[in-house]
């Protein structure tokens, strides 16, 4: 039977190997990521976080990570839920908002959000680029402030995407699987006002592509550039050799969700954000 969960701030070089490999291991088997791309990289990176790790017999059997002060969220590799973990966190935190990724049996919680992830085969119609505008390669020097500008602007009341500064799109595009040329920005009289960013999953069985980040800065919504740098996105990575591509939207996002569903992508898997509190623990929500 496994152990039981242990918490540590800041993991050993033997316990980071460990939980790297739990990763890939779960990866391989689901297919797919098994934990969220910031948080791993926060592994990879050794960052300081909340560490949960539960060994059997010597062998990591179970890794979780909680992150954030204020909303402190929590993920366990592969997207599952666990009673006792849950126990264990709530001794150290009066509330948690736990991901779980696909349907996972839970007794209690309030749903906080549903995110989906969808697919579609490539390739789509291409949305042609708008007279005098003009579509090209991000180009780091010349367009980090511009950029970040343009998609805080967009994502302003999102929770994960509406803050970025430079530090957070520095070291994203330090990372292996950056590939300058699936990262495309739009221009309208030399003002940076959209973008697509796409990236490969090489390490799966299954090579597939995915919208990373698409957004349209709010002064020049309403014109199709959704659906322009989508759309173009999309032939990039089938430029790639990707055959399908997915990407996340949040359910209550009817517009984005409208534009997808007009591009022929359809739901795979929901995520769900609940929140647990000390005092609400094995009442029904």
């Amino acid at each position: 039977m496994p152990g039981t969960w242990e918490v540590t701030t800041s993991l050993t070089s033997h316990q980071r190997l460990d939980v790297l490999t739990w990763i890939n291991y779960l990866e391989a088997h689901l297919g797919r990521e098994a934990i969220d791309e910031a948080r791993r990289r926060a592994v990879v990176h050794a960052t300081p976080a909340q560490h949960w790790l539960r060994y059997a017999d010597a062998h990591l059997a179970g890794y979780a990570m909680v992150s954030g002060e204020l909303d402190p969220s929590l993920e366990m590799a592969g997207g599952g839920f666990d009673d006792d973990l849950l126990t264990r966190v709530l001794e150290i935190h009066p509330q948690i908002d736990w991901w779980t990724r696909g349907p996972q049996a839970r007794d209690s919680g309030v749903d906080l959000r549903t995110l989906q992830f969808l697919r579609v085969d490539l390739p789509v119609d291409l949305e042609p680029i708008p007279a005098g505008a003009l579509l090209r390669i991000f180009d780091p020097a010349r367009d980090e402030v511009a950029w970040l500008e343009q998609n805080n602007a967009a994502f302003a009341s999102h929770p994960e995407q509406g803050a970025w500064r430079r530090g957070d799109l520095d070291a994203r595009t330090r990372e292996p699987w950056f590939d300058p040329s699936g990262f495309l920005v739009l221009e309208i009289d030399g003002v940076l006002v959209a973008s697509c960013w796409t990236k490969v999953h090489e390490l799966y069985e299954e090579r597939f592509g995915e919208i990373y980040v698409v957004s349209v800065h709010p002064q020049y919504q309403g014109r199709r550039l959704g659906r322009v740098m989508v759309t173009q996105g999309l032939e990039t990575l089938r430029r790639r050799g990707v055959a399908s591509a997915g990407l996340f939207v949040d359910d209550s996002n009817l517009s984005a969700r409208a534009l997808y569903d007009s591009l022929g992508f359809r739901l795979v898997r929901e995520d769900h954000l609940t929140r647990f509190t000390r005092e609400v623990r094995g009442s029904s929500a």
